[in-house]
């Protein structure tokens, strides 16, 4: 099958470069999620675990890929140019999607937050005036809600469980809440592309709102506490992205140019 026909939106449609910018956003946060779940494969706490994280990983590869081939149009870099060779200041993705696995529960924290953000927000830019991140939303959205219904399976789970897995639980939920808020900062970029990009901000009542849903059942509290900087969307990231793309681009950077 051709590369085009398993990617979302026009073949010919050429981003301006402002809207190959947010792409950049949503492309990066889904690629490298993408390539911290990935980790867990041979590794995750049953083989169905495994299976499962590989294919929501899989997913997320496959979002970043339409994303990343679409801002590519801007300046005709590809979906490769952009995931092997750009350094990490040239990288977009928000602190929450750089966060460490550490230990099972919490990367069920990281995508509890991660997929009920990327729900709310692919709902929303099924209305971009944009027709490829239009489809780009489309497509990725019913993906999505089988990662936010595992995520919140597991939190329910975790937090029913045992002693000591509803421990693991809130600590993981206390370990990656802080990056939450920069999800829903509004930043210069959305005012340029009003009716094309999702205004963050208009996100935070719905995730709100799934969140506290969950909780209240799990009989967790939301955590509280310190709120980090942030700065991703600026090229400000946290220490840990320099390693995921370290083992990212490995291949690629000793072997330029490489096919097989």
């Amino acid at each position: 099958m051709a590369l085009e026909a398993e990617l979302s939106g026009s073949e010919e449609a050429v981003a301006s470069p402002d809207a190959a910018e947010y792409a950049l956003w949503l492309g990066d946060d889904a690629l490298i999620l993408a390539q911290q779940l990935a980790g867990w494969v041979a590794h995750a706490p049953e083989l169905e675990e495994d299976v499962a994280l590989g294919n929501i990983a899989l997913d997320l590869l496959g979002h970043a890929r339409s994303l990343l081939r679409y801002a590519g149009t801007a300046d005709g870099r590809t979906e490769d140019d952009l995931a092997y060779w750009r350094d990490e200041p040239e990288f977009r993705s928000a602190w929450l999607f750089e966060q460490t696995n550490g230990d099972f529960a919490k990367t069920i924290a990281r995508q509890l937050a991660a997929s009920v953000y990327q729900f709310e927000l692919y709902e929303a830019l099924r209305s971009s005036s944009d027709e490829t991140l239009a489809a780009v939303a489309e497509k990725a959205l019913k993906e999505v809600d089988y990662h936010r219904d595992h995520a919140v399976q597991w939190t329910l789970r975790l937090a029913g469980g045992t002693d000591e897995s509803r421990r693991r639980m809130i600590r993981g939920l206390s370990d990656v809440w802080p990056y939450v808020d920069e999800l829903f900062r509004d930043e210069p970029l959305n005012d340029r592309l009003e009716g094309v990009a999702v205004r963050p901000s208009t996100l935070r009542a719905g995730f709100d709102a799934v969140i506290a849903a969950v909780f209240a059942e799990a009989e967790l509290d939301v955590p509280e506490g310190f709120v980090a900087s942030g700065g991703g969307r600026e090229g400000r990231h946290f220490p840990n992205l320099a390693y995921a793309l370290a083992e990212m681009q490995v291949l690629a950077r000793q072997h330029p140019g490489a096919t097989w």
